[in-house]
This record gives C-alpha cells, sequence and structure tokens, in this order.
C-alpha cells in the first residue's frame, strides 16, 4: 500500500488501525513527505501555502463519512510542526483519525509537533481518534507534542478520544476548546508512560454559551521513575455544566501531578472537578493471583482493564 516499508505500515496500524487503503478521505505523512491523499465528493484536501500542513473541508450535511490523516515518522532526525485545519460545515456527522508514530533506531531525536484547529459547524457532530506510539531501538528519543484547538458552534458536538500508550518520550499536549450555546465537548484521554518519558496534559476549556457542556476525563499510568502532569481547566461564562476528572495509577517511583481546576463567571455555571491517584490494590492483585497469574501478569491485566 502506498510503497510503504513494514515498519511504516506496522506504525499504521497502531496509530490509525489502518491495514488497507481507508475508505472515504485520507492523507497520509511518512518522513514529513506526502504518501498518499484521496478526497471525496463531500470532503477535501489542500495544501497549506507558505507552512507545512493541510486544509480539510467537509461540506455541510456531509453524513457518515471519515478522513484519515496519520503521521509515521520513521527516519532518525526528523523534526517537523505541522498545520492542519478542519473546516467542518453544518450538521454533519463525521469521523476524524489523526495520530502519530515514531520509530527511531538511530542516534538523533525525532519529533512531530501537531497543530490541530477544529472549527465545528453548527449542529455538527464530530468524532475525533488520536493516538500516539513510539517503537525502535536507537537511543534518539521519541518526541511528540500536538496542540488542538476547537471552536465549536451552536448545537455541535465533539468527542475526543486522545491516547498514548508506549514509547513516547517526551510529550506536551496542549487543548483549547470555545464552545458556544448548547454544544457539547467529551474528551476522553488515556495514557501510560513507563522507563525516564514525561507527559504533560493541559486542557482549557471555555463555555461561553448557554447550555454548553463539557467532560473532560483523563486516566492514566506512570511506571518505573516516568513523570506526568495533568492540568485542567474549565471556564464558565454562561449558564453551562462542566466536568474534569483525573483517575492515575502510581507505579514503582513514578510521579503523577494532577491540578484539576475551575473558574465560573456565571451564578448559573455548574463545575464540578475529582481527582485520585493511588497504587493497585492489593486484593486486586491477589483475588487475580488466585486464579493462577503471576504478579506481573495480573498487574498487566488491571493496568489494561482500568486503561480501557
Amino acid at each position: 500500500m502506498l510503497n510503504l516499508d513494514d515498519i511504516q505500515m506496522e506504525m499504521l496500524a497502531e496509530i490509525a488501525d489502518i491495514h488497507d487503503v481507508p475508505a472515504g478521505a485520507y492523507n497520509f505523512r511518512v518522513n514529513s513527505q506526502l504518501a498518499g491523499r484521496n478526497t471525496t465528493a463531500n470532503i477535501n484536501i489542500v495544501n497549506k501555502e507558505g507552512v507545512s500542513g493541510i486544509d480539510i473541508f467537509i461540506k455541510p450535511n456531509t453524513k457518515n463519512e471519515s478522513v484519515h490523516i496519520p503521521v509515521v515518522v520513521s527516519d532518525s532526525g526528523i523534526k517537523e510542526t505541522v498545520y492542519n485545519d478542519f473546516f467542518v460545515g453544518d450538521n454533519c456527522d463525521v469521523v476524524i483519525v489523526a495520530g502519530c508514530g515514531i520509530n527511531n533506531c538511530g542516534e538523533h531525536d525525532a519529533q512531530h509537533d501537531g497543530i490541530h484547529r477544529f472549527y465545528v459547524g453548527k449542529n455538527s457532530k464530530v468524532k475525533y481518534v488520536e493516538k500516539h506510539y513510539g517503537s525502535g531501538d536507537g537511543n534518539g528519543k521519541r518526541i511528540l507534542n500536538p496542540v488542538t484547538e476547537v471552536y465549536m458552534e451552536e448545537g455541535s458536538s465533539m468527542e475526543m478520544e486522545m491516547e498514548q500508550i508506549k514509547g513516547v518520550d517526551s510529550t506536551e499536549r496542549k487543548t483549547i476548546a470555545e464552545l458556544k450555546s448548547d454544544a457539547r465537548l467529551v474528551v476522553k484521554e488515556r495514557l501510560m508512560t513507563h522507563g525516564k518519558q514525561y507527559a504533560t496534559s493541559d486542557y482549557q476549556v471555555s463555555l461561553n454559551g448557554e447550555n454548553a457542556t463539557a467532560d473532560v476525563v483523563s486516566r492514566s499510568v506512570a511506571r518505573d521513575t516516568s513523570n506526568q502532569t495533568f492540568n485542567a481547566r474549565i471556564t464558565g461564562n454562561a449558564p453551562c455544566s462542566g466536568h474534569t476528572e483525573c483517575d492515575s495509577i502510581i507505579m514503582d517511583e513514578g510521579k503523577i501531578l494532577a491540578i484539576p481546576s475551575l473558574e465560573a463567571n456565571d451564578v448559573d455555571a455548574m463545575l464540578v472537578h475529582e481527582a485520585a491517584i493511588g497504587k493497585i490494590a492489593g486484593d486486586q492483585l491477589i483475588k487475580l493471583m488466585t486464579l493462577g497469574l503471576t504478579e506481573a501478569e495480573a498487574e498487566e491485566q488491571i493496568i489494561s482493564g482500568f486503561l480501557r
């Protein structure tokens, strides 16, 4: 497919569940070059002028269509910043699958910084899936710094699945969202760090319209000596409702800092935050070990279920 090698195909499978050419619109980027593109009658993809990146235009009333825009980096030493803008018309229902995989077998750091901006039209529904994955046995680091901006019109909804489970040495994720009346945002973050990895997640959500709602939930696991920071701020500027939650498992010598915060600028803003950090409960391990699992196997089963 698209003349990709086995490693690049493996990365596509990990970050976007792609095993063959996907149906619908797509744009594949491999080692800073275009590796394949397809547009449809309702979804157009064009190169930006002056900077690296693409514009994706989705026509009003587009239903049950998808866009895949994965990025693969398999050459050590590549460092790139890419700007992708999504213009979603009114009354759409679409799925957008992004994500980046870095395979670094060399001595130099490899880095991809993706800046994604979403302009979601009135009454449109968007599901956005972004997975990050790293592999390779080189000494160079695998670095990912995504920025996501979401601007939601009246009555729109967006569900974001943000997942990073393995192999990324350093990541600084920043998400900004602004919601108008009756807009709804749901964020589900899944994160695991190990070794000496470092990860920060910074969410800034502004509920600017009446009946706007947001639910930002993170589940994470910090293993070995890895370090995580979760910072989520929800601001209510109108009669609205917002909820943020961080639920984390800490293991070995890992470190986790959770900073959920709320700001209410309207008497009818209803905002809630929750945070919990703890180790795996001993009774959970014992129960699984009585079924024949080793302690390590029991830990893996618990973590897998927690991050599902």
